[in-house]
């Protein structure tokens, strides 16, 4: 059994405690040059959470960021910066929906149908980057960013009216999916609302994905060749091979982010489907350190930011703008970066203290036998 390291866990969890105590300083700094209450929003939100219906909305958001911070945690462990996820899940999205929309199975087999559209597109998407990247050289940052912008055209031409788009008022959407493709959620009543199914999805992906790097050989090999691709080749892993698998696997997760929205609320993809979701899930992953766990609070918390901020616009006497949490989010992300640096930094003083101690030690030790000889 391994022997508790409370130093580990100290270094692991003062990163995004920092973090968080940082940005809620700094949001209150905004809102004191502002002249608003610097702690009243905070009160305000938290006084949304005892509601069912909030709770509800929040899991349900959550289940989105976390399935697409696990993409980007991946690719993190790798050394790899996926930041196409956002294409990658709109554009797997929107032919999943496509799908849904012209093929009608029984639901055992239309839903696993559904599933493998979503995975085999943003897979393929990623893996675009992938190939670029171990064939060409060229950086997955640069590619994936330019796969961001083409997705954005490609999902245009797919939603054209005379492609498969269908006009629906000022709206465009792909259509009604048929309902074989819907995915059951649970329903909690007709004033709470309803816990999207595949939330189920996300909390197996963030098992899978712990089992897969911390108990297998793959996960082994993949976090080697993150560390130090030359040392990875030295034992025998192809670090080319790793590079495009850990691309095809991100982009497959990244592709079914969108899928509890999607099969378990809009049934459709439309010109207001989220966009973002990508962007939004590398600071959830920075924020959870590429752990599953971590990256569930920090999806949680996100979550809680987006659908408690509301109530901000309808306090009474004096009404605060719901961007406040949008500015604590990024002020998250950027303090999440400065605190894991000052950590790394304070972990790694305090270990060569310890070494030197040690070495200083063993030094004494040795002199005192010599001087007994």
């Amino acid at each position: 059994m391994k022997k508790f390291d409370k130093e580990r866990v100290l270094v692991a969890v003062a990163g995004p405690v920092i973090a968080l105590v940082l940005a809620i300083v700094l949001t209150s700094v905004v809102l004191l040059a502002s002249g608003k209450n610097p702690i009243e929003p905070y009160t305000l939100m938290l006084q949304q959470l005892p509601y069912s219906d909030i709770q509800v909305l929040i899991i349900n958001q959550a289940s989105l960021y976390y399935i697409a911070a696990i993409a980007v945690a991946l690719g993190f462990r790798m050394n790899l910066f996926n930041i196409g996820v956002d294409g990658q899940y709109r554009l797997a999205a929107v032919m999943t929906a496509v799908v849904g929309a012209h093929v009608a199975l029984p639901s055992v087999l239309q839903v696993p149908l559904l599933l493998i559209v979503a995975m085999a597109t943003g897979a393929f998407w990623a893996g675009i980057a992938g190939v670029l990247k171990v064939t060409r050289g060229v950086s997955e940052v640069v590619a994936t960013i330019m796969l961001n912008s083409i997705a954005t055209a490609v999902i245009g031409y797919v939603t054209l009216t005379d492609v498969w788009g269908v006009q629906v008022g000022d709206n465009v959407t792909t259509g009604v999916m048929k309902k074989s493709g819907w995915f059951p959620g649970i329903n909690l009543g007709s004033d709470v609302g309803e816990i999207y199914g595949l939330v189920f999805l996300a909390v197996l992906l963030g098992i899978g994905y712990w089992v897969v790097l911390n108990r297998t050989r793959f996960g082994f090999d993949l976090r080697a060749t993150g560390a130090s691709e030359t040392a990875a080749a030295a034992s025998g892993v192809d670090a080319k091979r790793m590079v495009l698998t850990a691309m095809l696997i991100s982009g497959a997760i990244a592709g079914l982010s969108g899928l509890p929205l999607l099969l378990g609320d809009t049934h459709t993809y439309s010109l207001s489907f989220p966009a973002g979701l990508g962007f939004t899930a590398i600071g959830i992953a920075l924020l959870g350190r590429n752990n599953p766990g971590g990256i569930a609070l920090a999806a949680l918390l996100w979550a809680f930011l987006d659908k408690a901020s509301p109530a901000l616009d309808y306090a009474t006497p004096v009404a605060y703008d719901k961007e406040i949490a949008t500015i604590m989010q990024g002020l998250i992300v950027f303090a999440v970066v400065i605190s894991y640096a000052a950590v790394q930094q304070w972990a790694l003083r305090r270990q060569q203290r310890r070494v030197g101690a040690e070495l200083a030690a063993a030094a004494a030790q040795n002199t005192n036998k010599e001087v007994a000889a």
